[in-house]
Order: C-alpha cells, then structure tokens, then sequence
C-alpha cells in the first residue's frame, strides 16, 4: 500500500489514523478546546449490534480503500455513487470501526433537509415556557409561595435555564467539533435534497466551521463557553462565543443513487468513487462475511442473481436475504428456487417481472 494510506478495507481495528499525513496547507484547522474523540465504533454500547455486522462484514474494494485514503490525507467529502445494495453506506461504517474514529453520526437527507438542520436545532418556543416558569417561581418566592417547587424550578429561577439548554449540535454540527481525531459523518442519499443544499454545504465543508447566532448573542454577557448537547450523547460539549471550527476534518460520506446531476463547484471539492454492482468473485466474498452458506449453494443463488440483475435493478441485500431465508426454511431445490425468485423481485417498475 501506498506510504499515506491509513485504511486497508481488511476490518481489523487499529490505530493507523495517527500517522495521518499532515493536511494540504489549504486544509489545515485548529479549532479548539480539543476534545477527545468518542468511544470506538465497535463498542455495542455506542452502537447498534447491526452497524457493527455491517462494519465487520463491509467487503472493500481497491478502488474503494484507495479514493477512501484520498479523501482522509486531502481533507475532502468522499461522494459516492452506485446502484441500491452496493454498500455505499456501509462504507462509512467500515472505515470508523477500522480506524477507532468513534460511532458514525449519520445525517439522512429527505426533500426537505436544509443546511441548518444538520448543524444544530434550536427551540425557541421551550426556552420561552421555561422562561415564563422561572419568573412565576422568583413571583411566588417574593410572596413566600412558591409553585412547583422543585430542582428544575429552582435551577431555572437561578437563570441555569440559558440558549444553551435549548440547543443541540446535529450530526454535521458534531462532527466539524474540535476533535482529536477525524469524526465519521454519513449524508445519505444527498441526491434526494432540495437543489440548494449541496451548494450551501459548501461553505460550511470549505471553511470547515460555522457559527450559531444564538450563542454568540448570548456570548456579548458572557466570556464563558457554552456547555452543548451534541448529536448521539448526552454529554456537553463547549462551544466559545457560539463558534465551531474542526481540528481533524471529518471523515464526511456523500451517498448517492446517481439520480441527479450536482453543481460543478459542489464536485470538485469531493473526492468522488462510483460504485458498480459486484462480479461472481464479489459476491462470493461478500456472502461469506455475512452468511455461513454452503458454497454449492451459494454459488447456483448467485449466478441465479446475477442472471436476474442483467434484466433489471437488483439489490446485493436480496441476494443475502434469499440466501439466508432459504438456507434456514430446509426447502428442496425447486421450492428453494421459487421461494429465492419472490425474494428477488425488480428494484425497477419498468423490468421484464415474468422471470429470469
């Protein structure tokens, strides 16, 4: 492997992040207070057991291990493009769990998603009811008649209850955080957004920080940094005078199905790897990582599989399903065939669905 590369695809966790390459001059942050990266991916404590399987199992392939590197020595987005089922997601969990870089913050991208929601959420409306309540406590204390008496009253009427408790850090907004090592953030299915959106993730991806306007306007009375939920913890994190600026850039996954085209301005700033369905040999590996499938068997579902997908859209998650459901049901060859071709139904409305 090349002297700069960190990430080998072989899904053994190590510490290899550390000998890093030292960022473009251009790309280089020192944002601070450093803070320490969280626990690893691989916990199950910090992660659900089926991120984990997803990590473990990830069959990488050259290509992919190599623009991966590229993009963590460069200090770039990694867009990747491909059909449903190619591992486009599940990429991004490989790489946090190989390289200890913590749970992957995840940022799913409907019509709907704009810039901010992925940098923080604020509700004004809570810090108002909160407000009120502790101005009705200080009244019933002046009169010696307190309602609701209690912690929260209390901690409220001491003006405890700031902009900062009514705030919390989403997944972008996380993982451009001070760490010391470079978080993983997964945007998924980017091409899904509204036409603005990868334009206004520009600058934000470019400078490597933002601000937030209500902080800093609460920072005019205060040096003090502000204590912050953020995204996947409930641990504080400190934010100085309402600005956020990396110190690793993170580790940022741009998935897409290939259904739009993007800005060239958005693209040039993205290391990009486009994703093909997998061969005979790719399924073969990936199978075995995911099933213990007896190879005869195995090998007659997916040439059968591949078969199908020359026709129309198919995903690699059919095949697995189909492998396991009929290697558990103890099904003949001809009902193991019949049951495998209902599991594996056209992704495309405009497939040839009579048969293979």
């Amino acid at each position: 492997m090349p002297h700069w590369s960190v990430y080998t695809g072989d899904s053994e966790p190590h510490d290899g992040v550390d000998r890093l390459p030292p960022p473009p001059p251009w790309r280089a942050f020192d944002g601070e207070p450093v803070l320490p990266t969280p626990r690893d991916a691989d916990d199950e404590a910090a992660v659900s057991p089926d991120r984990v399987h997803r990590a473990r199992t990830y069959v990488a392939a050259p290509e992919s291990v190599q623009l991966v590197n590229a993009a963590l020595v460069l200090r770039r987005p990694l867009l990747v493009t491909g059909p449903p089922g190619t591992g486009k997601s599940s990429l991004a969990y490989a790489v946090a769990r190989e390289l200890r870089l913590g749970p992957v913050l995840r940022w799913n991208i409907t019509s709907r998603s704009a810039l901010s929601d992925g940098l923080y959420q604020y509700d004004p409306l809570s810090r108002l009811y909160a407000a009120r309540q502790a101005a009705a406590w200080r009244a019933g204390a002046s009169r010696g008649d307190l309602p609701g008496a209690g912690t929260a009253s209390e901690a409220s009427a001491a003006g405890a209850d700031g902009v900062e408790d009514h705030l919390r850090l989403g997944p972008l907004g996380t993982a451009l955080l001070p760490y010391d090592r470079p978080r993983v953030l997964l945007v998924d299915e980017i091409d899904k957004s509204d036409l603005d959106l990868p334009n206004d993730l520009l600058n934000v991806l470019e400078e490597g920080q933002y601000e937030i306007p209500e902080l800093m306007r609460a920072a005019r009375h205060s040096a003090d940094a502000a204590e912050v939920l953020a995204d996947g913890t409930d641990t504080p994190v400190p934010v100085t005078r309402g600005r956020v600026r990396c110190r690793a850039f993170p580790f940022v996954v741009l998935t897409s199905n290939g259904e739009r085209e993007f800005p060239p301005a958005f693209l040039r700033r993205c290391v990009r790897l486009k994703l093909r369905r997998p061969d005979h040999e790719q399924l073969t590996e990936i199978v075995r990582a995911h099933l213990a499938t007896p190879p005869g068997e195995a090998d007659h579902l997916i040439t059968r599989f591949l078969n199908r997908a020359a026709d129309g859209e198919l995903a690699t998650d059919q095949l697995l399903n189909a492998l396991y459901l009929t290697g558990v049901a103890g099904l003949d060859p001809a009902s193991r065939d019949a049951l495998a071709d209902e599991l594996m139904p056209y992704l495309s409305p405009t497939a040839d669905t009579d048969g293979f």
